[in-house]
Parts: C-alpha cells; sequence; structure tokens
C-alpha cells in the first residue's frame, strides 16, 4: 500500500463535479498535502466549490479550463505542464461526453463530438505526459487511471452509438498504451455502471432506474466513493497490473 502521508501530485481532467471530484477526494483523503490538478471546461461555482473542500482535506488544488475535445487545446495544455513540472504521480482521464443519440437522427457531428472528448484527447494527453509520469518518485511508477464504462464491454445499450462507440476506443488505447509506455507507467481503466444517476436526461427517469436496479446483484447504485477507491487504487498502489480494465457494476455484468 501507497503511505498515507505521502503528498503525490495527480491530473484529474473532469474533476471539480460528480465521480470527478469523488476521485479527487480520494486522493486527498488517502495522500495529505497532495496537490491536484482538475480540469473542467468552464470555471464556475462547482470549481470553486471543489477547490474549497479538497483544500479543507489538506491538498493543493489548481483548477485549469480545459476542453478535452479540443485537440489543439489539449496539446497546449500539455506542454504548459510539462514546462512547469518536473514530474507527475498520476493521470486520470476521466472527462467526458455522453449524450444520447439514436440511429435515426445520428450526425456525423456526434461521432466527432464524441471520439474527440473520450477518446483522442485522452490519448493525446497520456502520450504527452508520459515523460512526467516516467518521472515520478514513486517505486513502481506512474499511473494513469482512464474512466470507461461497463456497457461497452459486451453490454451495449441502444441509443448510445456515439458514446458507446468511442468508449470502446479509449478501452483499446488503454491496453495498447499499457505496452507502449511500460514499464515505468502503468495504464489502466475502471468500467462502471451506474455510479450517481444523472439529474436530466432518459437515466434521470425513475422508471428507468428501477429497471436497471433490478438486474444489479448488489441492488443499489454506486456511488462517487465506490468508484473513487478503485481509481486510487489503480493509480498509486497496484504495482503490478497494468492493461486491465476494472468493472464497478455491483455485478450488473453478471445479470
Amino acid at each position: 500500500m501507497s503511505n498515507p502521508t505521502r503528498p503525490i501530485s495527480a491530473l484529474i481532467t473532469g474533476g471539480t463535479r460528480r465521480v470527478g471530484l469523488a476521485i479527487a477526494r480520494a486522493f486527498a483523503e488517502h495522500c495529505h498535502g497532495s496537490h491536484l490538478i482538475l480540469t473542467t471546461r468552464e470555471i464556475g461555482p462547482d470549481a470553486s466549490a471543489a477547490k474549497r473542500e479538497l483544500e479543507g482535506l489538506g491538498a493543493t488544488v489548481a483548477i485549469e479550463r480545459l476542453d478535452t475535445g479540443d485537440l489543439t487545446a489539449v496539446e497546449a495544455f500539455a506542454q504548459g505542464l510539462q514546462r512547469s513540472r518536473e514530474s507527475l504521480d498520476a493521470l486520470v482521464l476521466n472527462a467526458s461526453s455522453y449524450d444520447e443519440t439514436t440511429l435515426e437522427h445520428l450526425r456525423a457531428a456526434d461521432l466527432d463530438r464524441h471520439m474527440r472528448v473520450n477518446a483522442f484527447g485522452p490519448v493525446l494527453l497520456a502520450r504527452s505526459l508520459a515523460a512526467l509520469l516516467a518521472k515520478t518518485s514513486l517505486p513502481h511508477g506512474g499511473g494513469i487511471v482512464a474512466m470507461a464504462d461497463m456497457h461497452v464491454l459486451g453490454r451495449p445499450r441502444k441509443n448510445l452509438l456515439a458514446y458507446s462507440m468511442s468508449k470502446a476506443a479509449l478501452v483499446e488505447a488503454v491496453r495498447t498504451l499499457a505496452r507502449e509506455l511500460a514499464p515505468r507507467v502503468r495504464v489502466n481503466a475502471v468500467a462502471p455502471g451506474v455510479i450517481e444517476w444523472p439529474k436530466t436526461g432518459p437515466d434521470a427517469n425513475p422508471a428507468f432506474q428501477e429497471a436497471y436496479l433490478k438486474r444489479v446483484p448488489l441492488e443499489r447504485a454506486g456511488t462517487g466513493a465506490d468508484a473513487g477507491e478503485v481509481v486510487r487504487w489503480l493509480a498509486l498502489d497496484a504495482a503490478y497490473t497494468t492493461g486491465e480494465i476494472i468493472r464497478v457494476d455491483g455485478g450488473r455484468w453478471l445479470a
């Protein structure tokens, strides 16, 4: 296990709310005094609240504006980090685009946007920051963790083709990067089922939620803490694990 008192440095994309914030919280609680860089598309009240909360846990927090779908901005952001930092311990690729797209109304722009945000941007960040991660002082190297989705591993849902294609591409990128970046950087993914129901969209419908949970052996939705702790473990403690996709779905895969 990593030393809870040893500060670490981590970059978490989409880290100011929901699951991203839960991941940041797991780092801050486990490793007091850590330096966390959180990206968000828009710096607003959520970002300010996240910064206050995490600093209250003893972390130092930098909030950076970044749209992972803007590939030019992604590369510029990574270059800025390369110039300003000597090393990085963990990179969490959490920022995501999740939109319902029926086959009938699917547009090329839907495919392009999801692929840029969910696959291309994360791969460019991983490639550009691999050298910083390789310089970590952690004895087993730096850790990259991508947020995938258990449904793209063989349990496809309807009306999510653009999203599902992009997350499937991310899963394959994780496996390939694990080979490319070894031995100094480990690359893994977490594939959640439902973690914190959204407040809008089809998944917010109580009838949908009830039907979904009937197929979850643990009979509940996951929490941000459920996902955050697995991400933290993969990033910091999983010394002999790379190229793995870990489902955090309450057993939904089995039903």
